[in-house]
């Protein structure tokens, strides 16, 4: 089963140059693409139900780490895999119907496909990387994708949009490759399984420069309060697969570092209350902005800065039900979030714009993206019985279980977020599709392609699914907080730790407020 672990990589990686070969030829392209998203969403999700009886590990070139780059599924990373890829194919989809590729203001249509799937491999290989400097690669790929992807069309907006992307992208990497430098020095490995043991050893001076380098680098790749202002500019103007790709998938990346970070390298720090004001100011400083906006793209990528502050809440518990709900927000978000941004596509590809000032009575030319529309807003809002409300409600459990002043801050802060982010989406949705305005942008007399609502619609589903099955769901995060404990992730990795089965399957409670890294039995 090992030799799967690296194919999400490999398959778009070898499509990428593929689909290359044909680039005269753009209808192979979509189907090479197509089918190399499906291949690898086909391996994620047997690697999902693989990983349920213990972590999957390839050790790259076979060097036995720390010496060779090693490759890790445990549940956490098979989740992010799998919803990734899932959302990955399907905007892909969504693109072939739009036309990006040969509509795209003047993009040559063998860029999009190839840079995709690149965007792709890159993604995956962050999500199952066990060595820090590969990481760092897999940042610089989807990066270096996501360079070409917002600038498509060479705009002047999207040109000026793309710089200020760039000039951010290159900061955050800059801020990562340099504390890579630091911690390899003071170390001698970017092995992270072994960084979590040398790490301990250090200073707590050094630790805490090193710690704050790292949260600072994935803190602008997550987006969250302040190095977040330069999202609202940037993605409102990439074409909508893009922007929606974007919304879903690139900001969890960073999110998914932050994880790492906390519970691996550096668990039980005092960070953490930082963490937890950070986690505050961006829930509530992004949803004031997002109530400020009359054009749906970028309200929608202010309500994305928010709700990434719900992830960082649960990581901030530092508790396996904290960590448990962060797991299952993240896969709720990228569902939703990414829904939101295709139906916004929807609607510009039929009025021409996305401005709440000149849409208006959708409803009626519109009514299947009216329906998406409003299941997706209400699901990020939070209704019940929602993934949103799920996932809000777990992080209220375990801020409860807390107990602190500031825990009760955070749901406070949740609530107020939540109720903001309800009266955002009713606001929108009743401009763009119920109220009529004097300044009704006209209809396109051609309809939206089909297939764009069908992926739209897929993705809803997919969403409304996770609430269906929420109660496995939410088994599988609470086994996957469990998983995160240091102690458990080096005895499997290093070739002289535990037992991988009996520190597995150990019955240590993911309810349970202590402190994950330091607390339970290892079997």
């Amino acid at each position: 089963m090992s030799w799967m672990v690296p194919l999400p990589v490999l398959i778009p990686l070898l499509a990428a140059g593929m689909s290359l070969v044909f680039a005269r030829r753009p209808r192979i392209q979509q189907w090479v693409a197509i089918g190399a998203l499906a291949a690898s969403l086909t391996v994620a999700i047997i690697l999902f139900v693989a990983v349920d009886a213990g972590p999957i590990i390839t050790h790259v070139g076979g060097w036995i780490p720390p010496l060779g780059i090693v490759l890790v599924i445990d549940r956490l990373s098979a989740l992010m895999l799998a919803v990734s890829v899932a959302v990955t194919l399907i905007v892909l989809i969504y693109s072939t119907a739009q036309g990006v590729a040969d509509k795209g203001e003047g993009a040559p249509v063998s860029v999009f496909y190839p840079t995709f799937l690149v965007l792709s491999a890159g993604v995956s290989n962050a999500f199952i990387s066990g060595d820090l400097f590969n990481l760092y690669v897999g940042f610089e790929i989807l990066l270096a994708a996501s360079f070409v992807l917002i600038t498509l069309g060479g705009t002047r907006e999207r040109i000026r949009a793309g710089t200020i992307y760039v000039v951010v992208s290159l900061l955050s990497s800059l801020i990562f490759l340099t504390a890579l430098a630091l911690i390899y020095g003071a170390t001698g490995t970017v092995n992270m399984a072994q960084l979590s043991i040398r790490l301990a050893d250090l200073d707590p001076g050094v630790q805490l420069a090193l710690h704050v380098m790292l949260l600072i680098a994935f803190g602008i790749k997550a987006a969250v309060f302040p190095l977040s202002s330069w999202l609202p500019d940037s993605y409102p103007t990439a074409p909508a697969p893009v922007t929606a790709v974007f919304a879903g998938l690139l900001t969890k990346v960073g999110v998914y570092a932050i994880i790492r970070t906390e519970t691996l390298l550096f668990p039980g720090s005092q960070v953490t209350n930082a963490l937890a004001w950070v986690a505050l100011a961006t829930m509530v400083i992004g949803i004031l902005g997002a109530v400020a906006q009359d054009d749906l793209k970028r309200m929608l990528s202010f309500t994305l800065l928010s709700h990434i502050g719900f992830m960082v809440w649960g990581v901030a518990m530092a508790t396996a039900a904290g960590l448990s709900a962060a797991i299952f927000y993240v896969a709720h978000h990228i569902t939703a979030q990414t829904a939101l941004f295709l139906v916004a596509g929807l609607i510009e590809a039929r009025t021409g714009t996305t401005s709440l000032r000149k849409l208006g009575s959708l409803a009626k030319a519109m009514p299947v993206a009216a329906v998406l529309f409003f299941i997706s807003a209400m699901n990020l809002a939070g209704i019940p019985p929602m993934t949103g409300f799920l996932g809000k409600a777990g992080l209220i459990t375990a801020s409860a279980a807390d107990g602190g002043g500031l825990a009760w801050m955070l749901v406070a802060g949740g609530l107020v977020t939540s109720l903001l982010t309800l009266y955002a989406m009713v606001k929108a949705w009743n401009m763009a599709f119920w109220m009529g305005t004097e300044g009704d942008a006209p209809l396109s007399a051609e309809s939206v392609p089909r297939r764009m609502t069908a992926a739209a619609g897929s993705l809803v589903a997919i969403s409304l699914m996770l609430a269906a099955g929420a109660g496995p769901l939410v088994s599988y995060t609470d086994r996957a907080a469990r998983d995160l404990r240091a102690q458990l992730y080096v005895s499997v990795v290093l070739p002289d730790g535990d037992q991988i089965t009996s520190v597995y399957n150990d019955p240590w409670n993911p309810a349970d407020p202590g402190v994950v890294g330091e607390g339970g039995d290892d079997g």
